[in-house]
């Protein structure tokens, strides 16, 4: 209908008129055989446009309805007059509808049921053959689709009960998946509680390591001060403090000789360059267990 009304808009030129005059001819006449009066309205370029390729298309879908019926009406002329002639020469030959017996009649009638049934014009023995085979080609087709159609149809009913069974299986796991879901989820707070807890420690951690971090700072210490370091230099002390044992006892003893000053100075200073001589060699010793470590 848009490509009816679209291009309507055009000015009242004498083509219009001409074209307002059929569309009102048309309308009276339409109406007149439905005995009704044409209703009132405005006639605009749009509507006059409208109703005019209306009542062409009307027009001509009349025209052939009327040539139809006229080719129908002709052909039930001829049927019915060849119905009459072969009518008159049954009758000549004493073979008229009304002189057969009933059974013939019917056998007739049946013989011209399957001829229409058939869709055949005559009933001789070869149309009946020749229609007999299309249906039996026919009756061969339907038989063929319809083996394809089984078929199929078994394929997708195979189909349809793996699917059946694949619902199923996915039904039976996401109830046994929602049956977990209560346990996961306590389980999942749980281990956010330990997690909470760990990164807790985690800093407590991290600020006791910085605080003895600063303090071995504060205290001097290196890492060439290990312990196995000062595992060997408590060694040499042990063994130093054995070294010098005999010498601490000497000083002692001598505490009970008597006031000589000039030998109790040349005691002290034999026993001063021994001990300088020990604290050497411990020096000697610490600085050969720092130099075997680096």
């Amino acid at each position: 209908m848009s490509d009816i009304i679209s291009g309507a808009d055009l000015p009242l030129t004498e083509a219009n008129a001409a074209r307002m005059a059929e569309v009102k001819a048309w309308l009276t006449s339409q109406f007149d055989a439905a005995g009704k009066d044409v209703p009132d309205f405005e006639y605009t370029p749009r509507s006059i446009a409208h109703l005019y390729k209306l009542a062409t298309v009307s027009q001509a879908k009349t025209q052939a309805a009327t040539i139809v019926a006229s080719d129908f009406r002709q052909k039930a002329a001829e049927y019915r007059a060849q119905a009459a002639r072969i009518r008159e020469i049954l009758e000549n030959v004493g073979l008229a509808q009304e002189s057969l017996p009933s059974n013939v009649v019917s056998s007739a009638q049946v013989l011209a049921n399957v001829a229409n049934l058939l869709n055949i014009r005559d009933t001789e023995l070869s149309s009946f053959l020749v229609a007999m085979g299309d249906i039996s080609l026919r009756k061969t087709g339907v038989d063929e689709k319809r083996a394809k159609v089984q078929k199929e149809s078994k394929i997708l009913l195979d189909f349809t009960r793996k699917a059946i069974a694949r619902l199923t299986y996915l039904k039976r796991t996401l109830a046994q998946l929602e049956d977990d879901v209560p346990p996961c989820e306590a389980q999942m707070e749980n281990w956010k509680t330990n997690l909470a807890v760990m990164a807790s420690k985690e800093r407590q951690y991290l600020q006791q390591y910085n605080n003895y971090k600063a303090l071995l700072n504060r205290v001097g210490y290196t890492p060439e001060i290990s312990h196995g370091v000062l595992v060997e230099m408590a060694e040499h002390r042990k063994e130093l403090e054995k070294t010098t044992k005999p010498i601490m006892d000497t000083l002692r003893s001598y505490q009970d000789l008597p006031p000589d000053k000039a030998l109790a100075a040349l005691a002290i200073e034999d026993k001063k360059r021994q001990y300088a001589a020990a604290e050497k060699y411990l020096e000697d010793v610490l600085q050969s267990a720092l130099a075997t470590t680096d």
